[in-house]
C-alpha cells in the first residue's frame, strides 16, 4: 500500500510539473514573441511618419505650385530663396545638419553619434526631425491618410489589427490632433507611442485592437505541439498508473489465494494423516466400522486435496500462451452422461442431475479440458445449493446448457464473474470455499476454443450457465 501511494504521488508531481514547464515555456515564448510584434509595430509607425511626410511634402509641393501660378497669372512678382541642406561630423563626434528655408533662416542640429545605435537609425530620425520643424507649422495633420498609411505598414509585416486609429498628443499626454474614430472606451485597445518630434514633445498615439489573437496564431502550432505532447505524457503515465494498479491488485489477490490455498492444503493432509495415523496404531480389525469410517475420512480428504491440487495445475497451464489444444470428435451425450455419473457419487449431499442431450451431437474439443470446465460448473452448481441439489443439462448442436436450483447470483456480480481470483460476496454462506479461478478457467479453455460461455441468474432461483460451440451469437 505504501508502494502503491509512493507510486500515485510521484505520477501527480511528475505529471504537474510537465504541465507547470509546459506553461511557463508558452508563457516565455508568448511574451519573447510579443516584444517582437512590438518592436515590428513601433518600425511600423516610423515608417509610416516618413511616408505621411513624403504624402504631407506633396500636397504642400502641389498647393506652392498651384499659389505660383496663380500669381503669375495676376502679374505678381515671386522672390525666391536658395533652399539648402548640409551635413557634416564635427571633430567632437557630433552630426551637424544644418538647413536655410526660404526665408533665409538658419538653422542648426546637433546630434551625437552613439555607437550602441546605428548611424543609419540616428540620420533618419534627425532627417525627420528635421522635416517635422519645417513642415508641422505649415502642412497640417491629416489622421485619416495616416491611419490608412498605418495600415499598410502593419501588413508589410503580416499584421492585420481589426482597428487602427492615429492621434497626435504632447508629452503630457494632452490630445493636440483628436481622431473622430476612437471611442471613448479607450483601455479595449493596446496603445503604442511613437515621438516625432522630441524638440517640440509631439508624439503619435496609435490606437489597434489586441495583438493577442496575432501572438496566439503565430503560437498555433507550437501550442497545438505541446498540447499533443501533454496528452500523450497523460495518457502515458495514466496507462502505467493504471497497469501498476492493476498490478497491485492482482498481487494483493495472489497472496489471498497463497495464503487461503496454503491453509486448505495442510488441512486436508492432517486430516488424512491423522485417518492414516489412527488405522496404523489402532486395532481396527476388530472394528470393521470404525475401520470403514477412518477409510472414508482419509478417502474424502484425498479427494479434496486432489481437487486443490486440479484447481493450480488448471490455472498454471491456463497461463501458459502456447498451450496448444488437443481436438477430437467427442460424442456430447456419452462424455456428459460419465461425468454426471462420477458427480452423482460424491455423496456429500442429495444430488439429482438430469442429462437431456441427442445421441447424435458430436463436438470437437479438447477431451481433458472440456471434462474439467463441465466438473467446474457442476461442482459450483452442487457447493452453491441447499442440501437437495437439482442440475440439468441439455444440449443440441449450438448450445450445451447447465441449470440449477441453487442460491444465484447476485445482478451486481454477474459481470466480474469470469475475472481471475474473483468471489462472489454471500454473506448467508460462509461455508463454501472457493479460490476465484474455477470461473477464470472455464472461460479461459472455452475462449481457446472459440466458444463462448454466457450466464442467467436470478438470486434466490438458481443460474444456468450456457456453452455456445461458436462465437457468433
Amino acid at each position: 500500500m505504501k508502494r502503491f501511494k509512493t507510486i500515485s504521488t510521484t505520477f501527480i508531481v511528475v505529471i504537474a510539473a510537465i504541465f507547470a514547464c509546459n506553461v511557463f515555456y508558452l508563457v516565455s515564448l508568448y511574451n519573447s514573441i510579443r516584444s517582437n510584434v512590438e518592436h515590428d509595430v513601433m518600425t511600423a509607425l516610423a515608417d509610416a511618419d516618413i511616408d505621411d511626410m513624403w504624402e504631407r511634402a506633396d500636397r504642400a509641393n502641389r498647393a506652392a505650385v498651384a499659389a505660383k501660378e496663380a500669381y503669375i497669372e495676376n502679374g505678381d512678382s515671386i522672390t525666391e530663396h536658395a533652399r539648402s541642406v548640409s551635413g557634416i561630423k564635427d571633430d567632437e563626434g557630433n552630426f551637424v545638419t544644418t538647413s536655410t528655408n526660404q526665408k533665409g533662416e538658419t538653422t542648426v542640429n546637433k546630434t551625437a553619434l552613439r555607437r550602441d545605435r546605428s548611424y543609419s537609425n540616428q540620420m533618419v530620425n534627425d532627417m525627420s526631425q528635421q522635416m517635422h520643424e519645417a513642415m508641422d507649422p505649415f502642412v497640417d495633420f491629416n489622421l485619416s491618410i495616416m491611419d490608412s498609411i498605418v495600415i499598410e505598414r502593419l501588413a508589410d509585416r503580416h499584421i492585420y489589427p481589426d482597428f487602427v486609429a492615429v492621434e497626435v498628443i504632447d508629452s503630457d499626454a494632452e490630445i493636440i490632433r483628436g481622431n473622430i474614430h476612437i471611442r471613448q472606451n479607450r483601455s479595449r485597445y493596446d496603445v503604442f507611442s511613437l515621438c516625432f518630434n522630441p524638440e517640440t514633445g509631439m508624439y503619435y498615439r496609435v490606437y489597434m485592437t489586441p495583438l493577442t489573437r496575432h501572438i496566439l496564431s503565430q503560437m498555433l502550432g507550437v501550442i497545438v505541439t505541446v498540447f499533443l505532447l501533454v496528452v500523450a505524457f497523460s495518457l502515458a503515465f495514466w496507462y502505467l498508473f493504471r497497469t501498476v494498479s492493476r498490478l497491485r491488485t492482482i498481487e494483493e489477490m495472489k497472496d489471498d489465494f497463497v495464503s487461503n490455498m496454503t491453509h486448505e492444503l495442510k488441512t486436508p493432509i492432517a486430516i488424512a494423516y491423522s485417518a492414516n495415523d489412527a488405522l496404523l496404531n489402532y486395532d481396527t480389525d476388530n472394528d470393521p466400522d470404525k475401520k470403514t469410517k477412518y477409510l472414508m475420512i482419509a478417502n474424502k480428504q484425498l479427494r479434496r486435496l486432489g481437487e486443490l491440487v486440479e484447481n493450480i495445475l488448471a490455472m498454471s497451464m491456463e497461463r501458459r500462451k502456447t498451450m496448444k489444444l488437443k481436438p477430437e470428435d467427442i460424442k456430447l451425450c456419452e462424455f456428459v452422461e460419465e461425468i454426471a455419473a462420477a458427480q452423482r457419487m460424491r455423496g456429500d449431499k442429495d444430488i439429482a442431475i438430469n442429462v437431456d442431450v441427442a445421441d447424435n451431437i458430436v463436438v470437437d474439443a479438447d477431451k481433458t479440458h472440456l471434462a474439467n470446465v463441465l466438473n467446474n460448473l457442476i461442482d459450483n452448481a452442487i457447493k452453491y445449493s441447499g442440501e437437495s441439489v437439482e442440475i440439468s443439462i441439455s444440449g443440441d448442436n449450438n448450445e450445451l446448457s447447465v441449470r440449477d436450483n441453487g442460491i444465484g447470483i447476485p445482478a451486481k456480480s454477474i459481470p466480474y464473474l469470469f475475472n481471475k481470483f474473483y468471489r462472489v460476496p454471500h454473506g448467508n454462506r460462509q461455508d463454501v470455499r472457493g479460490y476465484g479461478i474455477g470461473l477464470y478457467y472455464v472461460k479461459s479453455i472455452l475462449d481457446k476454443m472459440d466458444w463462448t460461455i454466457k450466464v442467467r441468474s436470478t438470486e434466490g432461483n438458481g443460474s444456468m450457465f450456457t456453452i455456445k460451440f461458436s462465437k457468433d451469437e
